[in-house]
């Protein structure tokens, strides 16, 4: 029964799987093989260009040096849009491109394009009406549908609909309709997918030189940071998708390249949702009247991003001080009904660092979000820039690239066909009530399965329905599907990347660290030396990420 509500009226193959243990026939498919295009990079980039290159018909092997989303597309404020405020500094092309592409991804993966009210408190009518302008061209641009148009609220509809802001300050609400996501899930659904066409996909698989030969680039040397194992792949086109690496992946196909990015560092801190107990997305401004987002998510709300220029290096984990927790909670006793909020009362965060286009005088929240693509001395192709939203637009432009490169007119692969995940006719709310009567499950862990696995939620559960913790969220099916279908290799992976109760799961995430080490280290067959590394890598993350909550004399 539970099948026949989740289906949908296109049929599409199972995705082959990413086992995690499959990792030496996966290096030795990988030294082996010899592909058309090597993919370096495992964001929301290098993962759609691996499947559009795959669903073309092109020989594609993708490494990452890390874990899958483990940098930037891991850490955005999960917004699927089209970037209204960069109407304002005449980015017009851009905000529809995005705003287009926002329906395609919907389309592709409802689960991870769901609809949301976005709410922009204003002070005045003339300030709603100004707003309304704006949101009038951007609605022209994103072919917006008459249901999904924004609307006008005034007191009364802020009482019902968002009693918690303060009506005092901001009598008039904006309301548009963006599309939340899950960004490091929707990674994985696009690896997946190219998987399915045929991709060699592999995580912590490090590129350390890039060999030239006849002053082209035709293979890369790389290690295996969880074995040590160091094999080579020859390609017969590169691309580097790296994001706030690229750089470092240029050099080593040019050490004499000039830097090209400018680092941004975005900070998003996590709050219980009693403590802002809001029902949609709120849009306010900063002290320095930047817009922050309060996102709704399960039992927590988060806030965020700072945007400010990052000269720490290129750390996967970007620090998180106290003065860019300040700043994010400053603004929300302004705005809502609430007592001021202090750092303390923080449960979660997470950084990431964005790659910009350096635009010489420009401070980050004024640069130009859009992607562009270099090709080097040996031939290696650069995309850095642009934004989740218009990940598939930058694929193609890549992928047409390659082909030019191969000689090769490619075919044009279906545009409708989804993504794992995504095959479910209804709206999520449908799926994950089946999954409360099939599996037991409350609503709030019924919501969170389905938005995070889509179609396949039921598939995860028959894999163990059962919590990892007595009541706890996170099911056992869970951490078999991470290994067995997500290629997750590291406590991290799952706790991250996989299941995201490091962000979102305040309560049970530390609790989870053990009882998820013990089920890989059997898996695994790790040493109890790996195993009690695993344990205190994860456990040191975790602190550090709130360490700001200790200020320097406390």
């Amino acid at each position: 029964m539970l099948r026949l509500l989740v289906s949908h009226p296109r049929s599409t193959p199972a995705p082959a799987a990413l086992d995690a243990h499959d990792r030496a026939g996966l290096l030795t498919r990988l030294e082996q093989g010899e592909y058309d295009c090597l993919v370096v990079g495992g964001g929301i980039t290098g993962a759609g260009i691996a499947r559009e290159a795959s669903r073309r018909g092109l020989r594609v092997a993708l490494v990452e040096a890390e874990d899958f989303a483990a940098g930037t597309s891991g850490r955005s404020s999960k917004l699927v849009h089209g970037g209204l405020r960069y109407l304002a500094l005449g980015e017009v092309s851009l905000v529809r491109e995005t705003a287009l592409e926002r329906r395609h991804v919907h389309a592709l993966a409802k689960h991870l394009a769901e609809p949301c009210w976005m709410i922009v408190p204003v002070r005045s009518r003339a300030g709603l009406l100004k707003f309304r302008a704006g949101l009038l061209t951007y609605e022209k641009l994103g072919s917006v549908d008459e249901a999904d148009r924004h609307r006008s609220w005034g007191i009364a509809e802020l009482e019902r609909s968002e009693p918690l802001l303060r009506r005092d300050h901001t009598p008039f609400a904006c309301c548009y309709r963006e599309y939340l996501t899950e960004d490091a899930r929707l990674v994985l659904a696009n690896l997946r997918d190219a998987r399915r066409h045929g991709a060699e996909i592999a995580n912590h698989l490090r590129v350390e030189a890039i060999d030239v030969e006849d002053s082209r680039a035709r293979a890369a040397m790389l290690r295996c940071r969880l074995t040590g194992t160091e094999i080579r792949v020859k390609a017969k086109v590169i691309v580097n998708a790296a994001g706030p690496w690229v750089e470092a992946i240029r050099r080593l196909e040019d050490p004499a390249a000039p830097s090209l990015l400018h680092l941004s560092k975005g900070v998003h801190v996590v709050l219980p949702a009693e403590r802002l107990p809001i029902a949609n997305v709120v849009v306010f401004g900063a002290s320095d009247k930047r817009s922050l987002f309060a996102v709704p998510r399960g039992d927590v709300v988060y806030v965020g991003t700072t945007d400010t220029s990052y000269t720490g290096g290129t750390d996967v984990w970007p620090t998180i001080d106290r003065h860019d927790v300040e700043y994010l909670l400053d603004p929300l006793a302004r705005f809502f009904d609430v007592e001021p909020v202090r750092p303390e009362e923080c449960v979660g965060a997470w950084s990431g660092l964005r790659p910009l286009i350096a635009q010489a005088g420009k401070p980050p929240a004024e640069i130009s979000r859009r992607d562009e693509v270099w090709i080097g001395p040996a031939g290696v192709i650069t995309i850095a820039g642009g934004k989740l939203t218009g990940h598939r637009k930058m694929a193609a432009t890549v992928v047409a690239q390659v082909a030019a490169a191969l000689d090769r007119t490619l075919a044009d692969p279906d545009p409708e066909a989804p993504l794992p995940g995504g095959d479910f006719a209804g709206e999520i709310e449908v799926l994950a009530s089946s999954l409360r009567a099939a599996f037991g499950l409350d609503p709030l862990g019924a919501g969170r399965l389905a938005r995070l696995y889509g179609s396949e939620a039921a598939a995860v559960a028959e894999r163990g329905a059962k919590p990892v913790l007595p009541g706890g969220r996170v099911l056992e099916g869970e951490v078999r599907w991470s290994i067995e279908e997500e290629a997750a290799a590291t406590v991290c992976d799952v706790l991250y990347r996989r299941t995201r109760a490091a962000l979102y799961e305040p309560a049970e995430r530390e609790a989870l660290v053990v009882p998820i080490a013990d089920r890989m280290a059997e898996r695994f067959a790790w040493s109890p030396a790996r195993r009690e590394r695993e344990i205190e890598s994860v456990r040191e993350r975790l602190a550090a990420e709130l360490a700001f909550r200790n200020p320097p004399g406390a």
